[in-house]
């Protein structure tokens, strides 16, 4: 099996996994059913099971995890004695939050200037497709060489769990030679990478209350104490002048000493406007690989239209902390919750709420499963050799495998690269990365399969 033989297979199921995708991005799998129905999510469930099933997958099943979602897990038997792959993906998605700053609708794929938009065509249920077309292209060229398990998440973006508990619950489950996590992506496009470290993440709600009801302004403001500008207060505290994070008792001044990320190409890839500086210290690879992030999420307090003069008895928010490996995640959410808590002035009343937490991951580098990776991506990226990078953002279930199964070897590759905007109105992915990554997983594995490194 030659790797041009693998990139031509590839090349021709591109038609067939764009109508895949598109079929798998029409369902708004948003695993929050206080806004978007249950059924949706049970409908990808379901698609997904029948695209597991006409692969030929054995024991496909809907697994009901403990948060109250579902995962997909199905398993392909290779050659006896061969070695075991876990592949990873999840098809809940954000929510699209604005509609009306979307070009196209959001639930609906959409080709435009030689990229697919749509909520969730990166970040994941591309990565879905990859997996699919990495295993198809193998088929057709030799067969599959390695046993390979899929699981399919319902809830990583709601970081609630629900998986990582099923999995501790069923030790054997996922158990594998190596894991491939679909949920990351390349430094840029065209540049193969691996993402070595994520950050960890957790979420806690803030609630003050100052009052026992909202008070006329003219009558009672300036001496009754405000629960917004109480808010206000508080999340000003969590960031230094140059708005860096500061949480009390957390360190955030350790260095990255990989690959680098230039001030200019960040400020492009982040739609910074003119004018506007970036925040923090340090290079831009430690602000968003090696220290913790906090970002306020949202806010409950009345909108300026219909707002009327009071000053307001209660006010909350829900605040996010990344964190960087090194730091555990509950003890940063303990750290968190004090911060706020001594930073609430006035003598408010406050409560916090811890509401999601995965800790950070690193991993192992230097071994088989990477060497294998390597060669992988120099046979689909010509001319190009895989970088190593670190993500910002939290995969938890990471954690849990690596801790379940301490030898497996775990790589982190995608499709979320800066372009795609994942998390963002107009989320969008590259159909050649998307060829390309299909191409070097199936290379991995056969490479995988045979020791080649």
């Amino acid at each position: 099996m030659s790797s041009h033989s693998v990139a031509a297979t590839v090349a021709s199921l591109m038609p067939r996994a764009k109508e895949e995708l598109t079929e798998l991005v029409a369902f708004k799998s948003v695993a929050d059913f206080g806004q978007f129905p249950r059924s949706e999510s049970e409908g990808a469930a379901r698609w997904i099971v029948d695209a597991l099933t006409a692969e030929g997958f054995q024991d496909v099943a809907v697994l009901d995890t403990p948060d109250g979602t579902q995962s997909v897990y199905g398993f392909l038997p290779g050659p006896e004695g061969a070695r075991t792959v876990l592949l990873y993906a999840h098809y809940d998605v954000q929510p699209p939050l604005d509609d009306t700053g979307w070009a196209t609708p959001p639930f609906e794929l959409t080709e435009r200037d030689g990229r697919w938009y749509g909520r969730g065509t990166a970040d994941c249920k591309g990565g879905l497709i990859m997996h699919l077309l990495a295993l198809r292209a193998l088929k057709a060229n030799g067969g599959v060489p390695v046993h390979v398990k899929v699981i399919v998440e319902g809830s990583e973006e709601q970081g609630t769990g629900g998986l990582e508990r099923y999995a501790e619950a069923h030790p054997e489950l996922l158990r594998a030679d190596a894991i491939v996590i679909g949920d990351s992506g390349n430094f840029r496009p065209g540049l193969p990478t691996v993402t070595s470290m994520l950050r960890g993440m957790t979420l806690v709600r803030l609630q003050i209350d100052t009052l026992e009801g909202n008070l006329h302004s003219g009558q009672f403001g300036g001496a009754a104490p405000d629960a917004l500008a109480a808010l206000v207060r508080v999340l000003d505290s969590l960031r230094a002048e140059d708005g860096s994070t500061t949480v009390d008792g957390l360190a955030g001044d350790a260095v990255w000493d990989g690959l680098q990320y230039d001030d200019e190409q960040f400020r492009q890839d982040a739609h910074v406007l003119d004018g506007v500086r970036l925040i923090g210290s340090g290079t831009v690879a430690d602000r968003i690989w090696a220290r913790p992030a906090v970002t306020v999420l949202g806010i409950d307090c009345p909108p300026v239209v219909g707002a009327t003069p009071s000053v307001q008895a209660s006010a909350r928010a829900l605040i996010s902390l990344r964190v960087p490996p090194g730091t555990d995640a509950a003890e940063a959410t303990e750290l968190l919750r004090a911060h706020l808590e001594a930073h609430t002035p006035w003598g408010a009343r406050v409560s916090t709420e811890p509401v999601g937490q995965g800790q950070p991951f690193r991993a192992d580098t230097d071994s088989p499963a990477y060497r294998a990776m390597a060669d992988a991506m120099a046979a689909a990226y010509p001319g190009q050799e895989m970088s190593q990078a670190g993500q910002g953002g939290s995969i938890p279930l990471c954690n849990t495998l690596a801790a379940l199964y301490p030898q497996a070897e775990i790589l982190l590759i995608g499709l979320s690269e800066p372009e795609a905007r994942i998390h963002a109105v107009n989320e969008s992915v590259s159909p050649e990365e998307l060829e390309r990554l299909s191409v070097t997983e199936a290379l991995f594995l056969r490479n995988y399969a045979s020791g080649a490194s």
